[in-house]
C-alpha cells in the first residue's frame, strides 16, 4: 500500500506542475508506514516500486525522489538505530547536508537540461549561493520535521494496531 500511494501522488506531481513538491512529500510519508514496524526492507522495495510504477508518465521529474527524497527516510531509520554519540550524529548530519545539496544540484540540472522546467530568474543567476547556502540551512529544519513525521507516524501506528 506505501508503495501504490507513493506512485500515486509521485504521478499525480508529474502531471501538475503545482502539485510536483507536495508529490514528493507525500511519496516520502507513505515510505515511513513499513518503517513504523521495523519493515526497513519493506520501505525500499516501496520506495524501488513507487519510482518504478510513476517512472513512465514523468521520467525527468522523479529525479529529487529517486536521488534524494525517497531514501532520506530509509537513511534516517538507520541513522536513529544505529548511532547514538552526539559526535557521530552530527557527522550524520554534515553528510546528509552534502547529499542534500548534491542531490538537489543534480535535480537542478536535469529538470532544466532535460525536462524543460524553469526557475525564477532569481533562483537560476544566483543558484549556488540559493543551494549551498539556503539548501543547507532549509534541509537541517527539513531533516527535523522529517524525524519528528517518523515519530508521528510511530505512534499513528501504534495506535492502529490496538
Amino acid at each position: 500500500m506505501a508503495a501504490a500511494f507513493g506512485a500515486a501522488f509521485l504521478m499525480l506531481g508529474t502531471l501538475n506542475p503545482f502539485l510536483l513538491a507536495t508529490g514528493y512529500l507525500v511519496a516520502t510519508f507513505s515510505l515511513m508506514v513499513p518503517l513504523s514496524k521495523d519493515f526497513v526492507w519493506g520501505s525500499a522495495l516501496a520506495y524501488l516500486a513507487a519510482g518504478l510504477i510513476a517512472l513512465p508518465l514523468g521520467l525527468f521529474k522523479i529525479v529529487p525522489y529517486a536521488v534524494f527524497f525517497g531514501l532520506h527516510p530509509i537513511v534516517n531509520y538507520l541513522q536513529k538505530r544505529f548511532v547514538r554519540r552526539t559526535p557521530f550524529k552530527v557527522l550524520c548530519l554534515i553528510g546528509k547536508i552534502v547529499w542534500f545539496d548534491l542531490a538537489m544540484w543534480l535535480s537542478f540540472y536535469v529538470l532544466t537540461a532535460m525536462s524543460g522546467m524553469t526557475f525564477p530568474d532569481f533562483v537560476v543567476k544566483y543558484f549556488y549561493y540559493v543551494l549551498f547556502l539556503g539548501g543547507s540551512l532549509f534541509f537541517v529544519a527539513y531533516d527535523i520535521m522529517i524525524f519528528l513525521c517518523q515519530r508521528s507516524a510511530d505512534l499513528a501506528i501504534r495506535r492502529i494496531r490496538r
